[in-house]
């Protein structure tokens, strides 16, 4: 009995320890290419705006650094196993993202500043033509 209590704990111990691990950590695009070494091979949550093209999958902190061709405020984005239907519903719209951080993965042609990987999460925010969200005071 006593063996099968410790086995139990244990397992539950390491449930508890791996869903930790796999939760994404909230941050802007700023911080990751200000401090790239910060996050490099961490899990992160990020929303900017996403722009799936041929050598170019990137997000960028604003539609107007993808517009303007400015790469280093954005981070290349590996596709790869993410669907083809979910890449064009979230193409050229702001977007939440997960994945993991690369910092030393600059993308085609090194033109980013640094790469999201094994995305897991990619999900529509707001299309740039919509309309700002009023917020009301309290």
């Amino acid at each position: 009995m006593n063996l099968l209590r410790r086995t139990l704990f244990a397992m539950l111990l390491g449930l508890n320890l791996s869903a930790a691990a796999e939760h994404p950590e909230d941050v802007s695009i700023i911080r990751l290419v200000a401090t790239p070494e910060q996050f490099d091979g961490r899990l992160v949550r990020v929303i900017g705006y996403f722009r799936a093209e041929f050598e170019g999958d990137s997000i960028y902190l604003h539609r107007q650094d993808y517009l303007q061709g400015i790469t280093k405020n954005g981070l290349w984005v590996d596709l790869e196993g993410v669907k083809r239907s979910t890449v064009n519903q979230a193409n050229q719209g702001y977007v939440l993202l997960e994945g993991v951080f690369r910092a030393n993965d600059h993308g085609h042609l090194g033109l980013w500043s640094g790469s999201i990987d094994r995305v897991q999460r990619l999900e529509r925010w707001s299309r740039p033509e919509a309309p700002p969200v009023k917020l009301r005071p309290r």
